[in-house]
């Protein structure tokens, strides 16, 4: 009972990425079964495409890499329409309701293969806690929102997604030329990684953003967080285990996680200083001193008055409730 328990605060807690990060690309709404059989329905290859091919040489150039192996691996590399359409940001509609963003993965399915998850590796997850700080119940947490233990790791062919996102990003999307400078580095990062590891960049699968294996880490994290944990010469995110859990710890640990620190503190709301849209507005990402969120009619008493780094206020429900409750939670 202690573990389950222990597994669904951490699914809960795996919902927020580490202060800093850019979070792992998983599935996006919309991605369902139907959208993930139109994943192989593709445009022509980006051989015939100046700017892809200059791309190429660039990459090869700046990393000293084959010219002839990159720019076959970017040439093979197809255009995918739904990858543009899922890039595009959701419509406006009401207002997100944490209940059920939270239904959706405390669920007895999940919570069950997360206990099978945690007993087969044990070891591996107890040596990292000790090498890495980071508890086992965050690591197994963190694998069950991505891909439920490795069940949902993506149906689109990497290559394929990155280049698009790289080469053909939306231009009406809000922030297309800093989300194709983005992808395109991330393109960079994955035919490195492969160049490297004697492996084709052509067979890994993953999400309509281009995250692969167990935890979803985009090209970028795989190369500065990847941890060979099995020691078989490789960092292998979808059929290592060892691998997926040494290198989510090193993730975490990278980005500053603090063994023993609380991750949020109850505190109560002064409705009539309350700005709840102002505290709200900045989401998950820590902005907040003790002082501005007291300003702000937050509250804080004991532990996370003394807490001494950024806050941020990410309770989606507190809009739905009255502010005078004393059931909040505000994030270190």
């Amino acid at each position: 009972m202690t573990r389950l328990l222990l597994l669904a605060a951490a699914l809960l807690l795996a919902l927020a990425p580490p202060a800093g990060a850019q979070p792992p690309a998983g599935k996006k709404k919309g991605e369902t079964a139907r959208a993930r059989a139109q994943a192989g329905r593709h445009g022509p290859p980006y051989a015939g495409r100046a700017d892809a091919m200059a791309f190429a040489d660039e990459v090869a150039a700046r990393r000293g890499l084959d010219p002839r192996w990159v720019r076959r691996m970017v040439g093979q590399a197809r255009d995918l329409a739904l990858v543009r359409k899922l890039v595009q940001p959701p419509p406006v509609s009401q207002p997100k309701n944490w209940d059920a963003y939270r239904g959706r993965f405390l669920v007895p399915a999940r919570i069950a293969a997360g206990v099978r998850f945690w007993q087969e590796h044990r070891a591996t997850l107890e040596r990292a806690e000790r090498e890495f700080g980071v508890p086992a119940e965050i690591i197994v947490g963190i694998l069950g929102v991505e891909t439920i233990y490795g069940q949902q790791m993506g149906d689109f062919r990497i290559v394929d997604a990155l280049a698009t996102l790289a080469f053909d990003f939306p231009a009406d999307h809000p922030r297309a030329a800093e989300r194709s400078r983005y992808f395109r580095g991330e393109l960079e990062q994955f035919l490195a990684f492969h160049h490297a590891e004697h492996t084709s960049p052509l067979a890994p699968r993953g999400s309509y953003a281009g995250a692969w294996g167990m935890p979803q880490f985009m090209p970028g994290s795989l190369a500065r967080w990847g941890v060979d944990y099995d020691g078989d010469g490789k960092v292998d995110l979808a059929g290592s285990a060892d691998d997926v859990i040494g290198s989510v710890a090193n993730y975490f640990k990278g980005y500053g996680w603090n063994p023993g620190m609380p991750v949020s503190y109850p505190v109560r709301f002064d409705p009539a200083k309350l700005d709840l849209d102002g505290l709200l507005a900045p989401d998950i990402l820590p902005t907040f001193s003790a002082q501005r969120m007291q300003e702000m009619g937050v509250i804080l008493e004991g532990p996370a008055l003394e807490h001494t780094g950024p806050r941020s206020s990410s309770c989606r429900t507190a809009a739905t409730r009255p502010p005078t409750s004393p059931a909040r939670r505000t994030s270190t």
